[in-house]
Order: C-alpha cells, then sequence, then structure tokens
C-alpha cells in the first residue's frame, strides 16, 4: 500500500494515541516492522452480528496498515446449518443437546464446501468458534490457531468430543477467560476480547448528542438511572435486573432501563421479554427497550446517560458491554459470570455481587456516594485503557504472528 491511501491507513491508527496508554501506538509500528508482508486470515461463520464480528472488522483493516497481508473469509452455510452451528455452540456450554449423525455431516459437507472456495492459505490462519473449526481438514500450510469464545468449562460431552478431534489439530488454542478451557495437547493462550474506543458504540458524545438521543428513547434525565444492556435471553437474568432495582427503590427514586434486542422471530426472546414486562407491570419508571443490531449510537447515549450500570448475568462469554460502560466512566455491579468478573476489579472499578440481595446493597450504596460511584467510574475507564482497548489485542495479535511465523 502507497501514497496517500497508506498515509490515510496510518493516520487512522495515530487516531487512538488519545485513547490507548502513552507509546502504545509507537509500540504497534515497531512490533508491526517484524512481520511486515507476513500473510494472515481471519475465518469465522459470521459477517455481522456479534463482538466478534464486530472487532474483526476493525482489526483487518488495522493489521493491513501496518503493512500485514491481512485478509477476514466468511463461511457460506445454509439456514441448516447455522441451525447445527447453534446447537453445537449451546451443546459446548453444557446446554442439552440433541446431536445426531446427520447433524454431524450437514456441519462436515459446509466446511468441506468452504475449502474448496475459500484461499486457506497464509502463513498465519486463525478460525473463529466451532463453526469453521473443520477447515482444519483441508490445511494447505502455515500455522493454524483456534480462536474460542465459549464457556467450554463443562460442555456437553459428545458435542466436545467431536469438536475436539479437530481442535487438537491445531497449533494452538486461544480462551477469552482462564476457565473457558478444556485440557488440550497443544499450547492455550488467554487473549481477552476487545472494544474500540472509535466506534459508534464507543465514541465520545457530547452532552447534547446524549440528551437528544434519550428524548428520542423517551427517557427522562429527572432521577438517577439504573441501565442493564443485554439481549433478551434467561442467562441474561433480565427479570433479576427488575428485581434489583424494586428493592432498590424502596430506599432511592430512580430509574431502570433495560436495553436488548435478540426477540424477532425467537420464541425464546419473546417469552423472557413477556416475563420481563410482567415483571415490571405498571411502574412508568421502568423502561424496555427492544434495539435493533444496529442501535450502537443509541446503546453509548444510555451507557453515558446512566448513573450505574448492571450486568446480572448468570451465564456469560466474556460479556464486553461492561467493558463499554467502564469506558464511559460508570461504575458497574456485575455477577460472577464468564468474563464479568475478568473485568470489574470488585471495590475498585464497580463490584461482584452474588445474589440479587448483594446487586441491591451495592447498588445502594453507590446512589449514597455519588463522590465513590465517580471515583470508580474514573478508575473503570483506566482500566479499560490499560487492558481491553483494540490496541491491545492489535498488539497480542501481532505478537502470535512473531511467535508463529518465525
Amino acid at each position: 500500500m502507497i501514497g496517500s491511501e497508506a498515509k490515510a491507513m496510518r493516520l487512522e491508527l495515530d487516531d487512538y494515541r488519545d485513547s490507548a496508554t502513552k507509546g502504545t501506538v509507537d509500540f504497534l509500528y515497531r512490533l508491526s516492522d517484524l512481520v511486515k508482508g507476513r500473510s494472515f486470515l481471519q475465518i469465522n461463520a459470521v459477517r455481522y452480528g456479534g463482538g466478534m464480528a464486530e472487532v474483526l472488522r476493525r482489526l483487518v483493516p488495522m493489521l493491513t496498515s501496518l503493512g500485514v497481508d491481512a485478509r477476514w473469509e466468511v463461511l457460506a452455510g445454509d439456514q441448516e446449518f447455522f441451525d447445527v452451528s447453534k446447537r453445537i455452540s449451546n451443546a459446548l456450554q453444557g446446554q442439552e443437546q440433541v446431536f445426531t449423525e446427520q447433524m454431524s455431516q450437514v456441519y462436515l459437507k459446509i466446511n468441506r464446501q468452504n475449502a474448496q472456495v475459500l484461499n486457506l492459505d497464509a502463513d498465519l490462519v486463525m478460525v473463529h468458534d466451532p463453526g469453521p473449526a473443520a477447515l482444519i481438514e483441508h490445511r494447505k500450510g502455515g500455522k493454524w490457531i483456534w480462536r474460542c469464545y465459549l464457556d467450554l468449562s463443562q460442555p456437553q460431552r459428545r458435542a466436545w468430543s467431536f469438536l475436539r478431534h479437530f481442535v487438537v489439530r491445531y497449533d494452538a488454542a486461544i480462551f477469552s477467560v482462564t476457565g473457558f478451557a478444556q485440557r488440550l495437547p497443544i499450547p492455550k493462550f488467554l487473549i481477552y476480547p476487545s472494544i474500540d474506543p472509535l466506534s459508534e458504540k464507543n465514541r465520545e458524545l457530547s452532552r447534547a448528542e446524549v440528551s437528544q438521543t434519550l428524548d428520542r428513547l423517551g427517557i427522562p434525565r429527572d432521577k438517577p438511572i439504573l441501565l442493564q444492556v443485554a439481549r433478551f435471553d434467561r442467562f441474561k437474568d433480565p427479570v433479576g435486573a427488575v428485581a434489583t432495582y424494586k428493592m432498590v427503590k424502596k430506599h432511592y427514586d430512580c430509574r431502570l432501563i433495560l436495553a436488548g434486542g435478540g426477540v424477532a422471530n425467537d420464541p425464546e426472546g419473546e417469552a423472557v421479554l413477556a416475563d420481563v414486562q410482567t415483571a415490571a407491570g405498571s411502574d412508568a419508571d421502568i423502561h424496555v427497550l427492544q434495539l435493533p443490531p444496529e442501535a450502537d449510537r443509541e446503546i453509548n447515549a444510555l451507557q453515558r446517560g446512566a448513573t450505574i450500570v448492571l450486568q446480572k448475568s448468570i451465564k456469560e462469554g466474556f460479556g464486553l458491554a461492561v467493558s463499554e460502560a467502564m469506558w464511559k466512566g460508570k461504575p458497574v455491579v456485575g455477577g460472577t459470570a464468564g468474563g464479568i468478573a475478568d473485568q470489574i476489579i470488585d471495590g475498585v472499578t464497580g463490584y461482584i455481587v452474588h445474589s440479587i440481595e448483594g446487586a441491591a446493597f451495592r447498588v445502594r450504596h453507590l446512589l449514597k456516594n455519588p463522590g465513590l460511584s465517580q471515583r470508580m467510574g474514573g478508575a473503570a475507564r483506566e482500566h479499560v485503557r490499560r487492558n481491553f482497548l483494540i490496541t491491545r489485542h492489535l498488539a497480542d495479535y501481532l505478537t502470535l504472528l512473531k511467535i508463529y511465523t518465525q
């Protein structure tokens, strides 16, 4: 890449100087000098939707701007394949699922068909999650790493046995949380997911922009706001968030916003939403928002307008909504599921709780002590700056490229 295009890409990385810790961008330039010209292929199953695709959409151009021959391929499959993949993912995370021989054949067929049309030739290939994992059978050279975002701590045995057959053929595996990993005869790495501070969901917003967006969503700002951003899923425990709010409401006049999606064409999501609406009853201070997948600006404004953020998940992957809220300077009261406890420093950037009662107690404490809440929010933002920004993620990937393409 030469001329003005290369300069524009380089300036885009320079835009992160104000967000990242001092020296980070210069370090990325020096690190990239060691791997310039090497090829790095990312493969996953979706182009849009979910944090993984969101990060890849930014990381791949950043790698390219640093002189890496970076590409991103997406598995092409039919609805039957994606249904099977979802069943496999659910089973790997401990849900009891029917997993038949016919389903395994559907999975293998789509992987085989994609292997025939995708260019799998690269110095380093990173395959994300279970969907494309069987592509390892068709490797053409280079080193291959499997990147897993799922909680594999207690998988359904048959599903894990099926997937493990492919995973052990990789050169390494990456997990998001230490406790998610299974025992494997290959090297394992811990790499946290990340947020992009310059994306629409996380960029700075003026007070006027926040107010205008909240007005459009019908959210008054006349009292403290408790917020939970999560799809309407039982594992996110939105009904528990309502119960937390009701306990707090006995002591402090406040509002609760539950902002999520995942309801359209999903009977389970519809059922959870109905349960939330039943729990909310006629309380005018509970706002249940169904947001579309592209509602990044709305989420940004809600997090900036909130007083305290909840993450009451009882089962979670990594839960980047926690880092998103902390980046906006908000203390987060969260559960112990998944990567939530890896993001919150208990008593410093927020609180880790084990029950609805514990969540309500910590929220009341923060509302009673606004100075503490503000200090925690400041510490939370700095914690994200040092650990959960995309610039750190980029450094991790450049380091892997250096290690595995000597």
